[in-house]
This record gives C-alpha cells, sequence and structure tokens, in this order.
C-alpha cells in the first residue's frame, strides 16, 4: 500500500517541478521584457530613434572683411558644386549589380605591413556614373587616385567632383534628373574677394583643412566641413571669421528612405572684422607701386599706428584660389623667381641711409647734439677704407653736425657719430622704435629683421668679435642690419609725432552681424579698440633733441643739396629720407632703393615708407612713388581727388629683375627736377634678405591622372573672378526632387540674381 501511495506521489513531484520552472522562465523572461522596455526603455527609443535619421552638418558662413569705412573687401557668393557621396554609391552599386568591385592596398595595422581590401570606387564611378554624366555632356575629368584615398580616409565627407560649375551646366543637371545614388549639386558659400588682387597680401586667402575633423564627422551621418584661413587676416582672424555651422535632421521611413525634414538649425556667420586699412588709400598705394616690378609700399597714421595702405608687388589674385586652385596654376604661382605671393612689406632687407634716424637719436641719448664730425671722403677702421657716397664723385661733405648731416646722407660722419655714440646706445633705440623683432601685427609670415650688435654675434657668428667697423656698418643701415618696410615705417612716424613709438594696427574692431562687438570667453571685447603704446622716447628725449632730428629730414627734402628733393610739394611741407643699400638675392647682389616720408611737417598725418628692390637709388625710384601717394592722399582729403575702387589684375612685370634708374608720373604735381644723389657703396658688407614667408598650401586641386579622363568631356566654365553666376534664359522645369536633393537641400535652386557690372581697373591718367 504504502508503495502504491508512493509510486503515486512521484509524477506529482515531477509536475510540481516542471511548473515551477516554467513559472520561473516565465518570471525571467518578464524580468528581462521590463528591463529592456521599461528601466531601458529611453535608452532603446533614442537608439532607434537615431536610426530613423540622418543628420548632416552645413557648412557655417565666415564673416566679412571690410576697411575703417566699412567698404566690403571680403564677402561670399554661392558656388554650385557636383558632389559624390561614396558610400550611397556603393550602397547603390550593390543594390544594382550585387557585390561591388575590389581594390587591394597596403596599410600598417599595429605597425605591420598588411595587405587589405576595399571597394573600388574608382571602377563603380567609371562604370555606373559616368557613362550617365557622359550622356548629358557634364562629365569631368578628375583625379581617380585622390577619389580612391578619400573614400579610404574621409568617407564621411562628400567628394567634390566639379566645383565652381556654371549656371548652364547646374541647370542641365537640374533638368535631367540623373538618378544615380550619391550624385548631388550642393550650394555652399566661398569667399569672394572684391577687389581682385588689391590688399591681396593683408586679406590672404583661404583652403580646405589639412585634416577633417573626426571627432565632429561622427556626429553626423553626412559631413561637409568649413574652410579655413591659410594666410594673413583670413587665418589670423579664423576664430572669428568662420562662425558657427548648421545641421538638417531627416526622417526616414521604414524602407530607409528619406520623407521628410524633422527639423533644421541654419548655420550662423561670422564675426565682420573691420581693418584700419583705408581701401582709397590702399587703391592710390597699389596704383603708385606698380611702376616697379618688386616693390612694398606700407602707409600709417604717426597719430595711433593705424595701418592705412600696406602693398606689395608683384601680386596674386586671391579669387584663382577659390574654392580650389589647379596643381598647374599653384606650382607656376610657387616657381616664379619674383615671388608673388611674398609680402615685401614685412619682409626684412638692408635699410641703407633710412636707418641714420636710429643713428641720430642714439647719438643725442648720448649728447651728441652739438657735435661736429669731418668728411673727406671716407674713414679707415682697421685695415678697412670705408667710402662715403661722394667720394665716387671725387668730392667730399667736409665738416657736419647731424641735421645736415640727414641732409646730405653723409656715410662718413654717421661712421664716426656711431662710433661715438656706441653700438649699444644704437641698439636700444632701435629697439625702443621696433626693430629687430616682430611687430605683432597680424600677417602671417612676418620677419623680425636683425638689429645686430656684440650679443647677436656671439650667437650667430661665434668665430668674429665685434668691432668698430661693425658699428660703423650698422651706423648707416648695411652689414648685417635688416628692416621691413613695416618697421621703417612705424619708426619714422615716432620722430613724426615727437616721439611716442606705437604698435601697428591692422585690425580695428570685430563686430557680429547685428553690429555687436564679439566678447571672448570672459565676456569681455574680444578686440578692444585704440591705440597701443610700445615706448615713448618723450621720457628719454627733450623735444629739441627729437626736433633736431625732425629738422635734417625736414631739410633733406626742402633745402638744396638734399637727396630727397624729388619729394619737394609746393603746399605741403614734406620731411623724408632716401636710401640706397645692397642685399644678397639667389646668391646675387640686389640693389634695394629706399623713402621714408611724413606730412604735413607741422600736423603729421601720414607716414610713408616705400622699397622697391632692383632701384638704382632711393631718390629717383623710391622717392617718386612716396610722392605720388602722399599728393593723391592729400588730395583726396581736400576733395579734389577721388579714388575709384575697382577689381584689379595681380601686378606683375615682363621682367621684375630689371634695374631701374628712375620712375616718372607724368600727371605727378611734385618738383621733379634732379637731385643730388646717393648710392649703394661697394665698401659695405651685403647681407641676405629675409623674405617673408607666404602662408599655409591653400585647397590644391590635382591634374586629372589616366583612370580619372573621360572620353568626351567638355571642359567646364569657370566662374570669372567673383561675379555671380549668370542665369538661363529659361528656367528649365522642376522635376521631383531625388534621393540626396532632398536630404542635402542641392538641385533645382531658383534663378541665380542678375550679375552687376564689376569695374575694372581703369589705367592711370
Amino acid at each position: 500500500m504504502a508503495s502504491m501511495n508512493t509510486r503515486r506521489a512521484r509524477p506529482t513531484l515531477r509536475i510540481q517541478f516542471l511548473g515551477l520552472c516554467m513559472l520561473l522562465g516565465l518570471g525571467t523572461l518578464l524580468l528581462r521584457l521590463w528591463w529592456v522596455q521599461v528601466a531601458r526603455g529611453a535608452e532603446w527609443t533614442a537608439r532607434i530613434q537615431s536610426s530613423s535619421e540622418a543628420t548632416v552638418r552645413i557648412p557655417s558662413i565666415r564673416g566679412e572683411i571690410r576697411d575703417r569705412n566699412g567698404v566690403a573687401l571680403v564677402q561670399n557668393r554661392a558656388s554650385y558644386e557636383v558632389d559624390f557621396y561614396l558610400p550611397e554609391m556603393v550602397k547603390g552599386y550593390r543594390q544594382r549589380y550585387g557585390a561591388p568591385p575590389q581594390t587591394q592596398y597596403r596599410a600598417t595595422i599595429a605597425g605591420m605591413q598588411k595587405d587589405m581590401k576595399e571597394p573600388d570606387i574608382v571602377k563603380i564611378v567609371n562604370e555606373g556614373i559616368v557613362p550617365r554624366l557622359e550622356d548629358l555632356d557634364i562629365a569631368r575629368d578628375y583625379n581617380a587616385s585622390q577619389l580612391q584615398k578619400h573614400y579610404r580616409n574621409n568617407t564621411e565627407v562628400p567628394y567634390s567632383y566639379s566645383k565652381d560649375i556654371d549656371f548652364a551646366t547646374m541647370a542641365k543637371f537640374s533638368e535631367h534628373d540623373v538618378e544615380l545614388p550619391g550624385v548631388d549639386i550642393a550650394i555652399k558659400p566661398v569667399r569672394s574677394y572684391i577687389y581682385g588682387a588689391l590688399a591681396s597680401h593683408l586679406l590672404g586667402y583661404v583652403g580646405a583643412p589639412d585634416d577633417t575633423n573626426r571627432e565632429e564627422a561622427k556626429n553626423y551621418t553626412f559631413y561637409q566641413g568649413d574652410v579655413e584661413g591659410k594666410s594673413n587676416i583670413e587665418k589670423t582672424m579664423n576664430e572669428y571669421l568662420r562662425g558657427q555651422p548648421g545641421i538638417r535632421v531627416m526622417r526616414r521611413n521604414a524602407k530607409g528612405a528619406i520623407d521628410g525634414v524633422i527639423r533644421e538649425e541654419p548655420p550662423k556667420q561670422g564675426g565682420n572684422v573691420y581693418l584700419t586699412i583705408d581701401a582709397r588709400i590702399q587703391a592710390i598705394a597699389d596704383e603708385a607701386l606698380r611702376a616697379v616690378g618688386r616693390g612694398a609700399a606700407v602707409v600709417v597714421d604717426p597719430n595711433s599706428g593705424n595701418i592705412l595702405a600696406m602693398a606689395s608687388v608683384p601680386s596674386f589674385d586671391p579669387n584663382t584660389f577659390i574654392p580650389s586652385i589647379k596643381a598647374k596654376d599653384w606650382a607656376e604661382l610657387r616657381k616664379d623667381k619674383a615671388h608673388p605671393l611674398v609680402n615685401r612689406a614685412v619682409s626684412a632687407f638692408p635699410p641703407g641711409s633710412t636707418f641714420k634716424i636710429i643713428t641720430s637719436l642714439a647719438g643725442l641719448r648720448k649728447g651728441l647734439a652739438n657735435k661736429k664730425f669731418t668728411c673727406t671722403g671716407g674713414v679707415t677702421y682697421g685695415n678697412h677704407y670705408f667710402k662715403c657716397w661722394i667720394a665716387e664723385k671725387g668730392g667730399s661733405h667736409g665738416t657736419l653736425g647731424v641735421a645736415d648731416a640727414l641732409k646730405v646722407s653723409c656715410n662718413a660722419f654717421f661712421y664716426q657719430y656711431g662710433n661715438a655714440a656706441g653700438i649699444d646706445a644704437i641698439d636700444a633705440t632701435g629697439e625702443g622704435l621696433g626693430l629687430g623683432k616682430e611687430t605683432g601685427v597680424e600677417i602671417t609670415g612676418e620677419s623680425a629683421g636683425v638689429l645686430p650688435g656684440p650679443d647677436w654675434m656671439r650667437i650667430h657668428s661665434p668665430s668674429e668679435k665685434w668691432s668698430s667697423a661693425y658699428t660703423a656698418n650698422v651706423s648707416i643701415g648695411q652689414g648685417y642690419d635688416l628692416a621691413t618696410p613695416l618697421q621703417m615705417a612705424m619708426a619714422y612716424a615716432t620722430v613724426a609725432n615727437g616721439g611716442v613709438s606705437y604698435y601697428p594696427r591692422l585690425v580695428d574692431k570685430i563686430l557680429n552681424q547685428d553690429g555687436t562687438p564679439v566678447l571672448d570667453h570672459d565676456g569681455h571685447v574680444a578686440w578692444p579698440q585704440g591705440p597701443k603704446i610700445h615706448a615713448d622716447f618723450r621720457k628719454d628725449f627733450t623735444p629739441d633733441q627729437i626736433e633736431l632730428v625732425r629738422r635734417g629730414l625736414w631739410k633733406v627734402v626742402n633745402e638744396d643739396g638734399g637727396t630727397g628733393r624729388v619729394a619737394r610739394m609746393n603746399d605741403v611741407q614734406v620731411a623724408g629720407k632716401t636710401g640706397t643699400a645692397q642685399a644678397m638675392l639667389n646668391g646675387q647682389k640686389d640693389t634695394i632703393a629706399w623713402f621714408c616720408c611724413f606730412a604735413p611737417y607741422d600736423h603729421p598725418r601720414y607716414a610713408i615708407a616705400v622699397m622697391v628692390q632692383g632701384g638704382e637709388h632711393g631718390g629717383s625710384v623710391a622717392g617718386p612713388i612716396a610722392t605720388r601717394i602722399l599728393e593723391r592722399t592729400l588730395a583726396m582729403d581736400a576733395g579734389t581727388f577721388q579714388p575709384q575702387l575697382a577689381w584689379v589684375a595681380p601686378a606683375h612685370k615682363d621682367d621684375p629683375f630689371k634695374m631701374i634708374p628712375a620712375v616718372v608720373f607724368k600727371d605727378t604735381l611734385a618738383d621733379v627736377k634732379g637731385s643730388d644723389e646717393e648710392g649703394a657703396n661697394d665698401s659695405q658688407t651685403a647681407e641676405k634678405a629675409d623674405m617673408a614667408q607666404p602662408g599655409d598650401a591653400p585647397d590644391v586641386e590635382p591634374e586629372a591622372d589616366a583612370r580619372g579622363k573621360v572620353k568626351n568631356v567638355t571642359r567646364p566654365k569657370r566662374v570669372l573672378r567673383a561675379q555671380p553666376i549668370a542665369p538661363a534664359t529659361a528656367q528649365p522645369t522642376p522635376k521631383p526632387r531625388n534621393f540626396f536633393q532632398r536630404v542635402f537641400g542641392g538641385g533645382r535652386p531658383g534663378p541665380a540674381p542678375t550679375p552687376k557690372p564689376v569695374r575694372r581697373a581703369q589705367p592711370a591718367p
């Protein structure tokens, strides 16, 4: 009986155990469902939402660059581009033809070379995309090697197949719905340098970033990056100009197709940078400087340090860099021996006799105001006879004081005067005037120049010992002396205003689009306005001492026998100094002609420095250019001359290395009768010029290679300079936009605005 009860109990226990297991399993399942759907519901909802959206980064819009009066020098314009979205091309190929073709490449993985495979995007483009583009006559040659590398390294970034296309091509693309996966027209803001080559060495240029911001790109389905400044104001003010990107969030349906926009945040334009430059004075300086092949001119306000104009020749048109420059065009610019990309206004050259104002002030610091020295044609130091320039003409200057020595630019006087003052006093004075170091102006690649002395020689030429012969050379701006036209303009501005040495200012203010000042992270004005003092010579010199130097510069121009008589004007008193020096350039001697001046004498408004490479004499070559700038600027102030702002071509002479004996402007108001000229003295050591660095490489478009050649190709029409794209005579009837037109907002734009006529530069009267 007991045995029967035991047998009956066993099935019941098994059923109960099985039921318990089922309950436990069901409980576990319910717990898991609760954990997934309730506890982590928000997380999974976010993931599902993310997978059903496509995000596109909209490039930011750069701010404008304007002159002191608000005249726009750099703006933005619309550029139409045909872009390839390579992942979509691979996906489309797979859906239509099956597995995409593969290509092999070598890669370094964990320090080891390894063979890797990836889709052959070039073959996909050539077989699946180009034939259709050829049918529409919009196919273009491209660099296949670059395309493959772009797919490998920048998959999320669209590949620009054809840039800056003309309206006719864009209309043809839009009229025929190409319906090719990953092919779309994009409208992007690009830079427009309104006046061509005018102020190109100040404004600079932009280009694509060296590397994609990978961390930022991960936040988007497709990433369209910004351009960045590569040189000068575009680079130094990039932080304020670049603006903020926008974002477009698209909704995908169950099949993965885009069927609408969820939200869109438009990009914000960057701040507008206002320069101290007056575009009218810049145009005056540019026109005058084009009389020579290689040179620079700087105009500053001696009462504030504001740079009013800074020109350099030869020059270039930064519009050729936008949106990218052809590789062959970039190569031609770089191999040009005249170096059009170099800003000579911030390149360092031997200053010649223009340096004598530094030596003059140094002697006054040492109590030599009434000291006189005699010129017999030269001075001997050690075993070397240092000639005065007048000895070449068989003469001498006799006994002179400092003002008259400046007037006739007597080298023999300054050899002795400089040694009496001492090299330490000369260097201290030069340092206070801003020589021998970068000025800090917002220009890339600025040369510091050289202010040599015993300490400098111990570092740069330790086998030599400083001597009175070296001091003699420095005293007349030769030997190891190097200074930039900007530095010399600031030095003469200091003498002009009575002794206040200002830092040069190129950026005046930075404003938001609503006109309010741009603020930094701490809430302060990012770019405070107002002049900044570098040194105050009024603490070290009496007004009479500074006036003694000013009077000497007045004599240079206004008294017979002065070396700068060419700058004499009828209604305005000008004070200035000529200079002629030598420098080594590419292993050959290059004569450097200088003229520095300020005016009006009693109440100076302008200080000017002009430097010409290959000028025979400072008075006959650099002097007329400075005078032309000064007389037209003063006439502009008086209302009797109105400069015309217009697009200008790059300045470039057929033979920029030809020696220039004189510059003559037929319609000048100045007294251009002959004057006593000083020349470069072959007895002095010539030092190499220190050319400014031109900036980073722009966005260079490589030449098409063999695999990227299209059989039946019509060469694209480049958009001319900065003009708006011209509209077609009839707008094509729009068709439904394709996938990428909906996603990226491209394709089928409305008619472009009617272009305004662009004024070309008129020849000088």
